[in-house]
């Protein structure tokens, strides 16, 4: 089958925009053959992010740094890029007992473009600034803006107030010495190259972001001690899945019956990390 050569995208600053080389037939493949050829290219995204990885951890010690002095952590971005971020934030409480205030999401649009576009809301930078004072955030916090093209004026204008304001400033993109890349104390860069569709960055960028935010995340939590082990000590048991897990990691790590851990956990109002505690400290020695 012959191929079309599409033409590069004459903005060479933004590699998300230009046009994929190796996906020009797109509309002419079987429905086997397309899937494969978004497959191929998702595939090669592990490899990008894992040459991120000592800005990854540079960053994840960056943000230990705040959280424990006190401070808080913000997930910053427009479109795909916001909702991938909220949708980290969000987990934070659930999976390791963190209260919801200390990690928390910012769109362009605000919560309505969680689940719609709102129109030209990215390319407002002022109103990130806004925003960001909106939520009392100052120097002791830290800010994550999140962008594939990293010339999003909403998140750049956010992480430049940021830095302004002297706090930690961290950035995820997919675009080397983009200005958000350039603007950022930690610049996390996943070189994805053109999407499979060109500029839609939900795709490959949006794989990459998801990585390297819930590598962060994770590795900020297991840092300051919500997990034992590989073990999710930090969760609440607020439903009947989350109960059964928590009562099973009590009963593993404490060696209790099963009737002491549903007693411990009633106890301290389905807190596993307070559980373990009560346990730990009846049988220290006095």
């Amino acid at each position: 089958m012959s191929r079309t050569r599409a033409p590069e995208n004459a903005n060479e600053t933004s590699p998300t925009e230009r046009a994929n080389q190796r996906t020009t037939d797109l509309d002419q493949l079987s429905t086997g053959e397309l899937v494969a050829s978004i497959l191929l290219e998702d595939a090669g995204v592990a490899s990008v992010v894992q040459a991120a990885s000592p800005e990854i951890e540079r960053a994840c010690e960056l943000l230990c740094d705040t959280l424990r002095a006190g401070g808080r952590w913000f997930n910053l971005g427009a479109g795909t890029s916001g909702r991938i971020g909220a949708l980290d934030a969000a987990e934070i409480p659930p999976t390791f007992g963190l209260e919801a205030e200390k990690v928390q999401a910012m769109m362009a649009g605000g919560e309505r473009a969680l689940l719609q576009a709102v129109e030209g809301a990215e390319d407002d930078a002022r109103q990130a600034a806004e925003d960001l004072a909106a939520r009392g955030f100052s120097r002791a916090d830290a800010l994550v803006a999140i962008s594939a093209s990293g010339t999003t004026p909403y998140t750049v204008g956010a992480l430049e107030h940021a830095r302004k304001l002297g706090a930690t400033s961290l950035a995820i993109t997919c675009a080397p010495g983009s200005p958000l890349a350039e603007a950022a104390q930690v610049a996390i860069v996943a070189a994805v190259g053109p999407e499979v569709i060109a500029g839609s960055t939900r795709m490959k960028g949006g794989l990459a972001q998801k990585m390297i935010l819930h590598t962060l995340s994770t590795a900020v939590m297991v840092r300051l001690g919500h997990v034992r082990g590989n073990l999710m000590t930090g969760i609440r048991a607020v439903n009947a899945k989350l109960r059964e897990r928590a009562l099973g990691i009590l009963v593993q790590v404490t060696g209790c019956t099963r009737l002491e851990a549903e007693q411990a956990l009633d106890s301290q109002q389905g807190s596993l990390e307070k559980a373990l505690a009560e346990f730990e400290s009846s049988r220290r020695p006095r």
